[in-house]
């Protein structure tokens, strides 16, 4: 069984996407990893070529940024069509793998190679925001995402490239895996996510009303969110030592948890409880 990573890339320092720290999350179970490189203001090209691997493969493609939203599921297929795994693995540029999920992930994929019954596989999303600390399951915030794909030309990203489809209309058959998928995304400055909400804007991926006449981006009350007591990606063990909010955050939570079992044990757990409302932020 061989397995392909793929990703697609743009100006990752200027809204500063932990790519490196992505890649080199799933780089030890895959035997290839494919980096479909746009155009950009910044030096993606060149960070993407610092990554010391011979796995790793660049493709290069200019962007049509006229076609909306969808220019990311395109670019996404692109880079999916240069896979030749087995499976494909897709992780997009502020997501992360665990290393203790590595081998149960690789089991799973190797498990399912017999079963035809099976498109895709699922991860359980963690959407941290404002802090590494503190996680998002209210409205929304969809908690599941496809992210390996049976290499079998009949799946396909479409719109924003947020998930995967059957090219003949039917639904995917998909496999539930218990292993979380780490996205950072949202735990950047207020500054940065302003000029991220303003790209997904001039993209089409969100509607101008989203500004609600103030182009800065605020985070809020954060304590309102569930705390995340487990370890993280050893690879985002600098970048998260780094954020001072998120440290204060931490200090803070082990002063008023400083009894909870899964804060001494650092036990890696995410609620399956849902919030049904959107909170405010």
């Amino acid at each position: 069984m061989k397995i392909s990573g793929f990703t697609i890339v743009r100006n990752i320092r200027k809204y500063h996407y932990p790519l490196v720290e992505s890649i080199q999350s799933i780089l030890p179970i895959c035997d290839e990893f494919i980096v479909n490189v746009g155009d950009s203001e910044d030096d993606t090209l060149k960070i993407v070529q610092s990554i010391s691997s011979p796995k790793i493969r660049i493709i290069q493609n200019a962007w049509d940024m006229s076609t909306g939203y969808e220019v990311l599921s395109r670019q996404t297929n692109l880079a999916m069509n240069e896979c030749k795994g087995d499976w494909l693995f897709y992780l997009q540029a502020d997501e992360v793998i665990h290393e203790d999920d590595l081998a149960i992930l690789k089991g799973t994929m190797a498990r399912c190679m017999a079963q035809d019954s099976v498109d895709v596989i699922r991860l359980r999303w963690l959407h941290f925001y404002g802090s590494y600390f503190r996680y998002r399951v209210d409205a929304g915030w969809y908690q599941k995402n496809d992210r390996m794909i049976r290499n079998n030309g009949q799946v396909e990203s479409y719109g924003d490239a947020g998930g995967f489809r059957r090219k003949d209309g039917q639904p995917l058959r998909r496999k539930n895996s218990l292993c979380l998928l780490y996205h950072y995304g949202w735990v950047n400055s207020e500054e940065i996510m302003a000029q991220r909400r303003l790209n997904a804007i001039q993209i089409g991926f969100a509607k101008k009303e989203a500004l609600s006449g103030q182009e800065q981006y605020r985070y809020g009350d954060v304590n309102q969110f569930p705390v995340y007591f487990g370890t993280h990606p050893s690879v985002m063990k600098s970048i998260i030592a780094q954020h001072r909010f998120s440290m204060q955050d931490w200090d803070n939570i082990c002063r008023q948890y400083w009894y909870h079992p899964a804060r001494i044990f650092r036990l890696r757990y995410k609620t399956f409880g849902r919030v049904k409302e959107r909170l405010e932020r």
